[in-house]
């Protein structure tokens, strides 16, 4: 690990990604979370084994899980309506801007048409009751000549497409003790074929589209195992596939389909068992524990995946477990009988996998318990961490998985074309209206300017990449903060390299505006993290006066960076900068990497690199994030950076841990309370307008940040006299489906930065717009998702647009524009800082400065 790593543009892998939000007061609804789809009728798969101290009832309910419409739609089955009625849809919101210059995207979105012309709900209710799902569903199957045969049923909601009598009585035999049971189906709603209850729906007819296709379903998304690539030399492989959402927009209805791909490991959990074994650790439980917990599994034989929360160290194979019809098994003949499957190793341990408590269709049972796998046959997935930290082998697994704008689009029309000539998928649209248009969605975009860029006596435009690398090491930066007290520590064996950087230091900060003096210089007997330490904190306590510390590394070592960040950024407040030796033994780069390394240290001593033109006066702009501590279960940290003077080249930045059942709106409220305090420090007033971008909110979080994490925030303006500032609150969503296309000349490729889309794809509740605000490299374009949930300084769609697009400008850490606004991505750099390797906040005496860069 090594300070500098934004440096250079991140290699995004995995588009593990998802997406959608009024201006004014933010009184708009929130969408209704499509979740988890269900099967027509649902038949068990050959279960999981499990632990024999599960009853009955959660064991059936664990080991067959029966995704329901009810949990989709979240449609209450209580008494149901006596009248049906037809779901008004609301007017879209006026969200679209003109600023920029019209440009031809394409995104990757299809048309869908329905042509029925309503879905009918229906209550289905069992007298005397049933409690088996499975018989439910076998019931309502042997009925077909009166439903039809086509259906959707979660044991209690029945989806039509046909109309029946407002009521409908069948009479069928349960078959256990031949008792005669009553199933009345009652009209509740009558659904507009576009209706939000619609959707969930859709999306488990195209589910079975993809598994008629020949797809094989892995998580959420389907994959094509026939035309995985091996990586032999990674031991990987990587399987093509896609995500696909049916969706409602301002737009109508649409597909989304994401090119996708799967990397899976050769290795089976027993397999690095072993080899950490043959590594000779003091004590293998604990190795292992540490290694696998918390990752995820694939188990081949019915492609489920599952995440390890425990090793059974104290089980085998041998040991027998109860199946759901009450007779015991082993493992063993299990594997054998269902699977065809020999175990190999009879003493290896078992995988504990605890599932999500869920409620069950019908009923308020909640499904728990826990699943045991075999090591032997659960193959890791995900990218290796040693992997991850050779440039080599993430270029190779790059080649594969960052597809270009052109690969992109040729994968979804391929797709399109395979459903549209095999006669069964259509089979199965029809019925219900579904029109799956042939062509990927091509609209009118917007290109917003390009910036200028402000020095200490310089200005300029950026260019068409947005980025300006060369332009910043020709003139000086606004503001530097002269160094004349600083230590390099480093072990005797990089000496040489230690005297070359220094010397190149001197070289090349003149032009940047930065002042440096001869730094002292620490050579340490060996590399050990108590060397460093002791060292450090003693020229601490020689030196109390002391600017920067330098550390010179050798490898990646996390342990030693997490010492020297803790020592520097808690226990001994002041800026540090951590190099890998590595990064600086390449003579014809040094003077490039010394350069990006004094800029970076000139922001974490206060200075200030440059910025762009504010419009609006008198504002904060803030930037919180949420990261996972990973030495803490179920506790996260907020990182918080706020803006404290007028051209947004000052910050401040707090950090606010909270466990599993803290709101993150009360660490929210102190720093918001701290940060305002610090600007009226710095201005001798409040600000009258203050901008929040929110990131690490989900869709499904949206309503409960309008209603209650905002409103919160507003309170706390009552801890000042007389003052009410505008607010304006835009949630951040990276992680999302949607994907942008350059379109010229017949042929899909990257679109520019500055690409805005403000219409058709946007959501119906909220003001919202995609803009990508970066340079595409590698793969294609991915936007980012900006709602405003919250605006009472009445800013326009074309105001929030470019504002937006002047904050990815702002991050000091890469010379040219970023995916998010830079508060944001400092905010995030703060979050895992904090999370990851100091798991506890950082000093006050920091908050000033962008120590954590």
């Amino acid at each position: 690990m090594e300070d500098g790593q934004d440096l250079s543009p991140h290699m995004m892998v995995g588009p593990e990604r998802v997406a959608m939000s009024q201006l004014g007061a933010g009184r708009g609804r929130a969408f209704l979370a499509a979740l988890r789809p269900s099967h027509e009728i649902a038949i068990p798969a050959t279960p999981e084994p499990q632990a024999t101290l599960l009853t009955q009832l959660s064991l059936s309910g664990t080991i067959c899980t029966v995704p329901t419409f009810k949990e989709a739609t979240e449609f209450s089955a209580a008494a149901p309506a006596k009248k049906s009625t037809i779901e008004a849809l609301p007017e879209p919101i006026a969200k679209a801007g003109t600023n920029g210059a019209p440009v031809t995207i394409g995104s990757n979105h299809i048309s869908i048409k329905c042509k029925n012309e309503a879905v009918y709900q229906y209550h289905v209710t069992f007298t005397p009751n049933v409690e088996s799902m499975g018989m439910r569903f076998a019931m309502v199957k042997a009925h077909r000549e009166t439903t039809g045969e086509v259906m959707a049923f979660d044991g209690s909601i029945l989806y039509l497409p046909t109309k029946l009598s407002n009521v409908v009585v069948l009479k069928s035999v349960r078959q256990t003790d031949n008792e005669e049971i009553q199933i009345k189906i009652q009209m509740t709603k009558i659904l507009p074929p576009n209706s939000d209850l619609c959707i969930p729906l859709y999306n488990v007819v195209f589910r079975r589209v993809m598994k008629i296709i020949g797809l094989k379903l892995v998580g959420r998304n389907h994959y094509d195992p026939e035309r995985v690539t091996v990586l032999g030399k990674q031991r990987l492989q990587v399987w093509p596939g896609y995500s696909t959402c049916i969706k409602r927009t301002d737009g109508g209805l649409y597909l989304c389909v994401d090119v996708s791909h799967k990397v899976l490991r050769s290795d089976s959990v027993l397999d690095v068992m072993n080899m950490l074994y043959q590594q000779g650790s003091e004590n293998i439980q604990d190795e292992c524990t540490k290694e696998l917990v918390g990752h995820i599994v694939i188990t081949r034989y019915n492609n489920r995946t599952y995440r390890i929360d425990g090793i059974e160290w104290n089980k085998s194979p041998k040991d027998t477990f109860t199946l759901m019809n009450g007779t015991k098994t082993t493992f063993v003949d299990y594997y054998s009988k269902n699977y065809g499957i020999t175990i190999k190793d009879l003493d290896q341990p078992l995988l504990m996998h605890r599932p999500k408590e869920r409620s069950k269709p019908g009923g308020k049972q909640i499904m728990t318990g826990e699943i045991l796998l075999l090591p032997e046959l659960a193959f890791m997935t995900g990218i290796p961490e040693k992997m991850k930290k050779d440039p080599r082998a993430m270029k190779d697994l790059a080649m594969h998985i960052n597809v270009s704008s052109a690969q992109h689009t040729h994968s979804i029309q391929q797709l399109l074309k395979t459903i549209s000539s095999n006669s069964e998928s259509l089979n199965q649209l029809s019925p219900w209206g579904l029109d799956i248009a042939s062509d990927i969605l091509v609209i009118k975009g917007r290109t917003l300017p390009m910036e200028t860029i402000c020095l200490q006596t310089s200005s300029f435009a950026t260019s068409t990449d947005a980025s300006w690398s060369r332009e910043v090491l020709k003139d000086a930066s606004i503001s530097s903060v002269p160094l004349k007290a600083w230590a390099v520590f480093y072990p005797q064996r990089c000496a040489r390299q230690a005297e070359e950087l220094v010397s190149t230091f001197n070289k090349v900060a003149g032009p940047i505006g930065l002042r440096l003096h001869r730094p002292t210089c620490v050579e340490l007997r060996d590399d050990r993290t108590e060397s460093y330490i002791k060292r450090i904190h003693s020229q601490l306590s020689i030196e109390p006066n002391m600017q920067l510390v330098v550390c010179i590394m050798v490898g990646n070592r996390d342990d030693l960076y997490s010492a020297i960040k803790k020592l520097c950024c808690v226990k001994n407040p002041i800026p540090s900068q951590a190099i890998n030796v590595r990064t600086i033994s390449q003579q014809q780069k040094l003077r490039s990497i010394a350069q990006k390394i004094l800029l970076q240290v000139n922001c974490k001593l206060g200075g200030e690199l440059w910025t762009v033109n504010i419009p609006l006066k008198h504002v904060m702009v803030v930037g919180v994030d949420v990261h996972h501590d990973t030495s803490k279960a179920h506790r996260s940290v907020m990182g918080f950076v706020a803006s404290v003077n007028g051209s947004l080249t000052r910050w401040y930045s707090r950090v606010s841990f909270q466990g599993p059942a803290e709101e993150i709106i009360s660490g929210f409220r102190v720093c918001l309370l701290d940060a305002l305090r610090k600007y009226y420090e710095v201005n001798h007033k409040l600000p009258e307008k203050i901008v929040v971008y929110r990131d690490g909110v989900s869709t499904g979080q949206l309503k409960m940040v309008e209603e209650y994490e905002i409103p919160q925030l507003i309170k706390c303006f009552e801890n000042f006299p007389s003052y009410e500032p505008k607010l304006v609150f835009i949630v951040v969503q990276k992680h999302i489906s949607t994907t942008l296309y350059s379109w010229a000349e017949n042929a899909f490729g990257t679109p520019a930065p500055g690409t805005v889309l403000d219409h058709t794809l946007t959501q119906k509740n909220w003001v919202d717009f995609y803009l990508m605000a970066h340079h595409i490299r590698q793969g294609c374009g991915l936007p980012t998702h900006y709602i405003a949930l919250y605006n009472t300084a009445n800013l326009t769609p074309d105001h929030l647009q470019r504002f937006t697009f002047k904050m990815c400008h702002l991050y000091w850490n890469w010379p040219g524009t970023i995916r998010v606004p830079a508060p944001c991505k400092y905010a995030h750099r703060l979050a895992f800082l904090s999370g990851q390797y100091l798991h506890a906040e950082p000093a006050i005496q920091l908050s000033d400065k962008l120590f954590f860069l």
